[in-house]
Order: C-alpha cells, then sequence, then structure tokens
C-alpha cells in the first residue's frame, strides 16, 4: 500500500480534511496557524485561507463557500475574498474555550465541538448549529474529534478523544435528537489516542490514532478491529476518503510539540497523506445547508 504526500507543506496541527467531489479538491485546516489549506488535484494548486486564530474545522456550504468554526464562534468564509462573518458563538462567556473538530449531517446541520484551550476535563461541549442558532446536545466532553452517521441515519458515531471510546447514539435525522448513548468501540492506549473518523460505504468506522502513528477500520456493530495502515508520522489526527470514486484516502497530522529528535525521525510529520486506490470507498461528505 503506497502512502504519498499530497503536497510539500507541513502543518503544525493539520486537521478536518474535507472533499470537494464536484471541484476535486482536497481542503484541510491546521488548527495552529489558523490556516485552511486548498489542494487541486487536477491543477496541482495550492492555496491558503487565512483565519488568524485557531479553526478547528470547516465544511463546505451548499453555495460554494466555508463554515467554519473557530476560537471567536461559528462563521462563514467567502472563498472569493477570503472575508470572515462570525454569526454565532454559544461558548462567549468561555475565553478559555475554542471549537475543535465537527460535520454536517445529510440535512445540512453543522455538529461542531469545543475544548478547553488548556484540555480541562470536561470543559467542552457539543452543539449543532443551524438557522444562525446553535444548540446544545452533548455536555461534559473534553477534547470533542471524530463525528459520522451509518447510511440510515438512524446512527450518530462520536469521539471524546481522552475517553479513548467511540461512542453510539440513536439519531433521529428529523430533528437532530440523540438519544440511548454507548461504547462500540474500546481502544487500548498502546494504540494511541482515537482522533478524527470517517465512515465508508459498508458502514466501517475508519479511525486516526494521535500517537499511534496509524489509521484503524474498525466494525461498530462488533468492537472488532479489522485492518490498520501504518503511517510514516506518529500524531494522525483526521482521514477522509476523496477521489473520482472516492476510494483514495486522506490523512492528516502534526508534527506540534515534536522534540528535535522526533522532527528527525518522522520529517514527514504534518504533511496531508494520501493512500490511491485503498481498497474501499467512502461516502460524499454532507454540505451545510445555508
Amino acid at each position: 500500500m503506497k502512502i504519498e504526500v499530497v503536497h510539500n507543506h507541513q502543518c503544525e496541527l493539520g486537521e478536518g480534511p474535507v472533499w470537494d467531489a464536484q471541484e476535486e479538491v482536497i481542503f484541510w485546516v491546521d488548527i495552529l496557524q489558523g490556516e485552511i489549506h486548498h489542494y487541486s488535484l487536477q491543477r496541482k494548486q495550492h492555496k491558503t485561507y487565512a483565519v488568524n486564530e485557531m479553526v478547528g474545522c470547516i465544511a463546505l456550504c451548499n453555495d460554494g463557500n466555508f463554515i467554519l468554526a473557530s476560537k471567536s464562534g461559528i462563521g462563514f468564509l467567502n472563498r472569493a475574498t477570503g472575508e470572515i462573518e462570525y454569526v454565532e458563538n454559544p461558548e462567549s462567556h468561555l475565553p478559555e474555550n475554542r471549537f475543535n473538530d465537527g460535520k454536517c449531517d445529510a440535512v445540512g446541520r453543522l455538529w461542531v465541538g469545543s475544548m478547553s484551550l488548556l484540555e480541562t476535563p470536561n470543559a467542552g461541549s457539543v452543539y449543532v448549529f443551524e438557522n444562525n442558532r446553535s444548540t446544545l446536545k452533548i455536555k461534559k466532553t473534553t477534547i470533542s474529534n471524530g463525528m459520522a452517521w451509518s447510511a440510515d441515519n438512524k446512527i450518530y458515531y462520536f469521539i471524546d478523544t481522552p475517553t479513548a471510546t467511540v461512542v453510539a447514539y440513536d439519531f433521529d435525522l428529523n430533528t437532530g435528537s440523540i438519544s440511548n448513548k454507548r461504547v462500540v468501540i474500546a481502544i487500548d492506549e498502546k494504540e494511541g489516542y482515537p482522533d478524527g473518523m470517517t465512515i465508508d460505504q459498508e458502514g466501517m468506522l475508519w479511525i486516526a490514532h494521535w500517537g499511534g502513528w496509524q489509521v484503524t477500520r474498525w466494525d461498530p456493530n462488533t468492537g472488532e478491529l479489522l485492518y490498520r495502515i501504518k503511517l510514516p508520522a506518529a500524531k494522525i489526527t483526521s482521514c477522509t476518503f476523496g477521489g473520482t470514486q472516492l476510494n483514495d484516502l486522506f490523512i492528516t497530522s502534526a508534527k506540534a510539540d515534536l522534540t528535535d529528535e522526533e522532527l528527525k525521525n518522522q520529517p514527514l510529520a504534518g504533511s496531508l497523506f494520501v493512500i490511491k486506490n485503498c481498497g474501499y470507498q467512502g461516502v460524499p461528505a454532507f454540505k451545510f445547508n445555508r
């Protein structure tokens, strides 16, 4: 299995890859540098949008622009001008918090989690944002990360990284309500901590392992580890499927807080990797309904 570097740019904390099928572009963020990265596979062209503060996640909107969640809250970035308009911050009273990972569901609502800048336990929450308003969904999280939905939209999967688990909730697509929380995957400490996550067409979950040098594939119905891909960087942060057939796996990584010795041993840390024709197919990313 050939692991390639998509572009020679290396992020401090690469995260949240999003595939734009229409333009054949992969987007990802550098949380610590406050940047959104854009790479066109057809044109071999790399672009950067400056957010100028910590940006946790982005999603494409149905008008072609971005919705983003950053230190200042939730807003929209105009891709033509680079201008950002913030519209909501449910945690404006919590200046020590920032937003982290997030994704849109099948009707175009943004689900996004917050966390303490100091990673204080239970200081974060998960919100749903629609119609310029956010609603609290999950309380007392620490580092909100991976999210995914089953193909029938009846299950919402979620990772709070320090718990080393994936939990599932019963999900109502019409109302956005969640219930019946249960652990479906438990990850051993020696594997690294679960971070970002995506789902494939067979309903299996792909998890990036922070400190684990790998991406893994799991069956959420049985909790069984099915497959692992070892990578040339320790801090693997997230993954998503892309390419014309959605069978290329894009993987983000980080180099933040690595020692000089560690950087010497993993010179590709912070890169965006791709495994082309990885043998599995993903599902298209949902867009924000603006």
